[in-house]
């Protein structure tokens, strides 16, 4: 393995063309890269920043994560030779780059120059700022040796030590300085060597296949026992008899036909079913992976427990409450009650607009019935999500009508 002393503008010019393509969130990406002088091939999503693919499926993990906002620098690595924030790079954009972490830097029976000077001026402390701190040191003075140790505060302020170790640390960073003033040696520890990850999918090396892994089916749906991150009740009339909006809701294979964004993936047995879901609200677009399982069916009644989780962390639980009763005109009223527990990203909608979001989908939901129900048959492919431009539209013009409303009522 050569030292990462390549310049980033030779690394420009070996490295694949960029893929024209475009990935769904929940899809994966094959990503060649060399890390620490070995090649491997990840399968990543494609929002996995390049500090989780080198923990989760190297094993990496001595390039600690922080503040994950490029502000704290503990995840700091080389990328082609320069310093870069692992957390604000996406795996997916090093494909092909070179990367060094602090396992390449040195190993335990040949430690780099750095990481001697460390222990030798006690500049470890707890350690949890000890990599980003060495990458960035290493950084510095392969770029610039001849760095004056007045300068060096202001050098080194990239990244912080929560435990006060900078003295430590400068003086260990000088002492080095002083020592290579031609430049900081090379790496020690980059060679050719299997790396596996915490629990994910192997890396395998360049040109082997690698097949496609797939979660396992989750067994149960656990509802939290605390209080919901939002109720909703929506009550819709549907102008079809109440027996024919009916057999396409006992039918789950028409029911989530007409879920908004959602695909039935797999039957599990026991009423249990494997799904995905989509759901877009402005920049945020998520894909969650799941289980929906119908706990009771009774008359016209259903309870539907429900849980998905995004590849970003977000997850969403729901206990949900369908029943439809006919009208004296004929028609049905679907009613839907429903209890959501959201955490993640998703969580940030806020318990209004999460209300207001899942009546918008609950309405798109009756009218694909009503039109399963009057056609007979099941849509041809899953109802798309509404455009988060629609969405938003349909939010607003409805809070705007209950404050027109109220408006009238205070008169």
């Amino acid at each position: 393995m050569s030292a990462p002393s390549h310049t980033p503008a030779h690394h420009a010019a070996t490295r694949p063309a960029p893929r024209a393509t475009k990935v769904a969130a929940h899809e994966r990406v094959e990503i060649d890269m060399t890390v620490n002088g070995s090649e491997v091939t990840l399968r990543v999503p494609p929002r996995v920043h390049l500090a989780d693919a080198l923990r989760e499926q190297l094993g990496l993990t001595g390039t600690h994560l922080g503040c994950e906002h490029g502000v704290c620098g503990m995840c700091t690595v080389l990328v082609d030779g320069a310093a870069a924030r692992a957390c604000l790079l996406f795996a997916v954009q090093c494909e092909g780059a070179e990367i060094v972490t602090v396992e390449g830097l040195g190993s335990q029976e040949d430690q780099h120059p750095l990481q001697r000077a460390f222990s030798a001026h006690h500049g470890l402390q707890c350690g949890f700022c000890t990599p980003g701190m060495l990458m960035s040191s290493y950084d510095l003075l392969a770029g610039c040796a001849s760095v004056e140790p007045e300068d060096l505060p202001v050098e080194m302020s990239g990244v912080l030590c929560r435990c006060t170790g900078y003295r430590g640390i400068l003086a260990a960073v000088a002492d080095v300085a002083a020592e290579h003033p031609d430049g900081v040696p090379a790496p020690r520890n980059c060679r050719p060597r299997t790396l596996v990850g915490r629990g994910g999918p192997a890396p395998a090396r360049a040109g082997d296949a690698v097949p496609e892994a797939r979660p396992p089916a989750p067994v149960e749906v656990r509802l939290p026992s605390g209080a919901p991150s939002a109720t909703v009740e929506v009550r819709t009339e549907l102008g079809v008899p109440v027996e024919k909006a009916w057999e396409v809701l006992d039918d789950f294979h028409r029911l989530a036909a007409c879920l908004p964004g959602a695909e039935l993936v797999e039957v599990l047995g026991d009423d249990r079913y494997r799904g995905r879901a989509t759901v877009a609200l402005g920049p945020v677009k998520l894909t969650f992976d799941g289980l929906a399982h119908v706990v009771e069916r009774e008359g016209r009644r259903m309870r539907v427990l429900a849980q998905g989780a995004d590849t970003g962390g977000s997850t969403t639980q729901a206990d949900i409450r369908l029943r439809a009763e006919p009208t004296e005109a004929g028609g049905t009223v679907l009613q839907a009650d429903a209890a959501l527990f959201l955490s993640g990203r998703i969580a940030q909608f806020g318990r209004a607009l999460a209300g207001d979001v899942s009546r918008r989908m609950f309405e798109q939901f009756a009218r694909a019935v009503e039109e399963n129900a009057r056609t007979g048959r099941a849509p041809a492919g899953p109802v798309k999500p509404t455009s988060a431009l629609a969405l938003l539209a349909g939010v607003i013009a409805a809070r705007l009508r209950a404050v027109v409303r109220r408006i009238r009522r205070s008169r």
